[in-house]
């Protein structure tokens, strides 16, 4: 059961959009002569000269028309899903309030909270039982992050008096994305009675390319991508759970960013840290989610300090092969996770190990048969049917042997499909250098590697790991926004990564 939560607070009747009317509604061709989405209609608070984020400009972006991929659809990608999940009227709403303040304190108050309101709405959609807003499933996890996204382009054109130092607008921009994504709302009940479990999810990514039509201005369809790990974290949060030995745990979820500075402004580490630190709330469990692939859930067992090898949805890369050959980590801040100050970073390249090891419950994860009661989506390939997914333990890394050299090995891959394997995994090397865990070296691994990072700095000992789901990108048709082979693909990863979290749950102490 979930507990209350304020319903999002939208104004009745608006019309204005917080993008510029002749870029978000006109005819789909006449809109691509504009570089990026502008500023809402009359909204005169705001200044469409100054630039969107990379992420922000996607919002102009159309797919092919589904029917006929030969013209563009009628609105854009963004609208139709802000609108499809009943938010059509939230941006509109957050820039007339936004025009209305004077001063830059208010301005971060009403971000606060707008932000807070918004993921309050998306929760509440994604666990609801009955009719939602918009004609998407309640369980589809990109109304949010795109409405989001939409809002903050807002932010990053506003115009008061006097104006914004570039730090203020970040720091502005900053309260309402992690107000949105539910960093601010984590409430654990204090008590030795109960269990405190945190649990994070991702926003879409890959967002770019994919197949592509001969319809002028429109863009590759990999903008449809979803990512059932937010659509978990939606689904989980405020959310209680009796164990089976009868404790009630409190389950709180938030959503990251999939781009890295971000993480290395701490965003991770605020969210999550406090709750770390001793006292009547800390946590008892904290896992990481993210996508991956195939049909099998992938417990990471070894995480890499290593990063940075693939683009972030900002096209950010800090750690870019040279001439094909990987950069070495060793004294390379772009390569290497970087924890702020106030975590304890500051303390040099050297300072943070180059692995952070899972403390999951993997046996009793693996053995809870997660799968069991889940529908299998059409085209799950994992070859036991009585299940939807399986569910492995993997732990496969990549090491560079000699920190001054190029040369990299890995081990324990493949990982073996059933547990417990029959030769016992071989660890990472003391001496060595990370180049890729179990996850990558992409922010799926960056996430558990701060996460563990924490708990190990913290002396906990709790369950704290990370999970990586199947993929979801299964589409019936080139170019429509949803389907029902796509949605059941979301709605089935995130029945087993609950019952997964569960399981987890019911072996914590």
């Amino acid at each position: 059961m979930s507990r209350p939560r304020t319903a999002l607070r939208v104004r009745a009747g608006a019309v204005a959009l917080a993008l510029c009317a002749t870029t978000a509604l006109a005819a789909p061709v006449a809109a691509q002569a504009a570089p990026a989405p502008g500023p809402g209609s009359g909204a005169g608070c705001l200044d469409p000269s100054l630039p969107l984020s990379v992420e922000e400009s996607r919002l102009a972006a159309y797919l092919p028309d589904a029917a006929d991929p030969t013209v563009p659809a009628e609105k854009t990608y963004a609208r139709t899903v802000i609108e499809g999940g009943g938010f059509g009227g939230y941006t509109a709403a957050f820039t007339a309030a936004l025009c209305r303040t004077r001063t830059l304190d208010a301005a971060t108050a009403l971000a606060e909270r707008k932000g807070e309101a918004l993921w309050d709405a998306a929760v509440r959609r994604a666990q609801s039982d009955g009719h939602v807003r918009g004609d998407l499933p309640a369980s589809d996890d990109r109304p949010l992050y795109w409405t989001r996204i939409e809002a903050m382009s807002v932010l990053r054109q506003w115009a008061p008096r006097g104006g914004l130092t570039d730090a203020e607008r970040a720091e502005l921009i900053d309260t309402f994305d992690k107000a949105a994504r539910g960093m601010f709302d984590i409430d654990l009940p204090p008590g030795d009675d109960v269990l405190r479990v945190i649990v994070s999810g991702f926003d879409v990514f890959t967002l770019d390319g994919g197949t592509t039509s001969s319809a002028p201005g429109t863009v590759g369809n990999n903008i449809r991508y979803g990512n059932p790990s937010g659509a978990t974290a939606l689904s989980l949060d405020g959310t209680t759970y009796r164990t089976d030995d009868g404790m009630l745990a409190h389950v709180e979820a938030y959503t990251l960013p999939v781009s890295f500075p971000e993480f290395e402004r701490g965003y991770l580490e605020d969210t999550v840290g406090p709750f770390m630190e001793p006292g009547p709330r800390q946590v008892d469990a904290s896992i990481t989610v993210s996508q991956a692939g195939g049909s099998q859930f992938n417990l990471e067992q070894w995480n890499a300090r290593y990063h940075g090898t693939f683009a972030g949805n900002d096209r950010s890369l800090p750690c870019p092969a040279v001439g094909g050959v990987p950069q070495l980590a060793i004294n390379n801040p772009g390569c290497n996770i970087q924890v702020v100050d106030r975590w304890g970073g500051g303390d040099g390249l050297t300072d943070p190990p180059q692995w952070t090891t899972a403390s999951l419950p993997i046996a009793e994860m693996i053995a809870a048969d997660t799968g069991a009661d889940v529908p299998r989506p059409p085209g799950d390939t994992w070859p036991d049917p009585s299940v939807a997914f399986g569910v492995v333990w993997n732990t496969s890394y990549t090491q560079f042997p000699d920190c001054t050299s190029p040369v990299r090995q890995t081990f324990n891959s493949p990982p073996s499909v059933t547990y417990p394997p029959a030769t016992p995994p071989v660890p990472p090397a003391d001496g060595s250098c990370s180049y890729s865990g179990g996850g990558g070296n992409y922010l799926s691994n960056e996430s558990a590697y701060r996460n563990t990072l924490l708990r190990d700095r913290a002396g906990l000992d709790i369950p704290a790991g990370h999970i990586h789901t199947p993929g979801m990108q299964h589409f019936e048709t080139d170019f429509g926004v949803s389907d029902p082979t796509f949605d059941a693909w979301r709605t089935s990863i995130a029945a087993q990564s609950r019952n997964l979290i569960h399981a987890v749950i019911d072996t914590t102490d």
